[in-house]
């Protein structure tokens, strides 16, 4: 027989383990599906420094095997296998089959986030928490006073490059086009700012560096030419891919491919909740994350007291905001 959980979730990054904790911290039978590393991509952060309660920054692995334990110490259960696929039963119940069998639960929390779009170029991954980045908001700090790289012409590669002027010396714009594709107004203040320059036609071909970021190698796309610029990290925004596979016949997505959400973290399907990168307008912040975590343990919580109430399994816990 299959083990049924109140709150399956799937992704073990800030917004799982928050979920996790507020889950088995309120007494439910809580599984955490992490098909690779817990703490999701703050694993491979090597100095989180906007994250509250650490002033002296904290090691990303260290702050998600934190987080793991916390989870753990209230009873949230972790399993290291991948959820292959999703299913909401005529009864109601959610079937998910993993790498290792079949689960069911009463609730599911998707917390499987978004991947970034890579180069996939020479020296991005072994230079990936040295030097190259996908998150200006959460590195720029770093690089304070010096020579930056931005790969990418649109929205994003201009608010983030924008923002890293505030604390770079140069932020140098590499595009593989003649023209942006930000908005109008980004543009302009884009190339407004004297901090601000831009390589147009190009590509970047390779990240040097031994230990930490060094420079970039770069292609011209028209003439072919190849160049090097000097810089000590490089901050790539050239597009997400939301983690959605498993959840396109249950919920709505937007253009990006993101999960249409409530102020509950509630899908068009009851029971389902969808928290973190993976929905839309997300911040793509830990901290933004773990509150996502903990509005969907929470509102997972207030459905599974209408199952009990309809069911007379369990009685009904007044929520806070009762009249009692």
């Amino acid at each position: 027989m299959l083990k049924t959980w109140d709150i399956a979730i799937i992704g073990g990054g800030g917004a799982g383990l928050t979920a996790a904790m507020y889950g088995a911290r309120g007494q439910r039978d809580v599984v955490v599906f992490e098909r690779k590393l817990t703490g999701g991509q703050i694993a491979i952060t090597d100095q989180v420094e906007n994250f509250p309660g650490f002033p002296q920054g904290v090691n990303g692995s260290d702050l998600g095997q934190l987080m793991l334990a916390q989870a753990e110490k209230f009873g949230a259960n972790v399993v290291y296998e991948a959820v292959e696929q999703l299913e909401r039963l005529p009864s109601g119940l959610f079937k998910l089959r993993a790498t290792g069998g079949e689960h069911l639960a009463r609730s599911v929390v998707v917390t499987a986030g978004a991947e970034y779009r890579h180069l996939d170029v020479p020296g991005e991954e072994a230079l990936t928490g040295r030097g190259v980045s996908y998150c200006a908001t959460c590195d720029a700090a770093f690089f304070k006073d010096m020579d930056v790289a931005v790969v990418g012409g649109g929205d994003a590669a201009m608010d983030e490059g924008l923002f890293l002027t505030r604390y770079a010396r140069t932020v140098t714009v590499i595009h593989r086009r003649d023209t942006l594709r930000a908005t109008k107004t980004l543009q302009e203040r884009a190339f407004a700012n004297p901090k601000m320059r831009f390589i147009w036609d190009t590509v970047v071909e390779s990240i040097e560096g031994e230990g930490s970021v060094t420079g970039v190698r770069l292609r011209n796309v028209v003439t072919g030419e190849q160049s090097s610029i000097d810089v000590s990290a490089v901050f790539v925004f050239i597009g997400h891919l939301p983690n959605n596979d498993l959840l396109k016949d249950l919920v709505t997505l937007d253009e990006a491919g993101q999960v249409d959400v409530d102020l509950r973290m509630q899908t068009r399907t009851p029971g389902l909740f969808v928290a973190g990168d993976v929905r839309t307008q997300a911040a793509r912040q830990l901290i933004s994350a773990c509150g996502d975590g903990a509005t969907a343990a929470i509102a997972a919580e207030h459905y599974l007291q209408e199952l009990d109430a309809h069911s007379g399994e369990r009685p009904v816990v007044p929520s806070i905001h009762a009249t009692v």
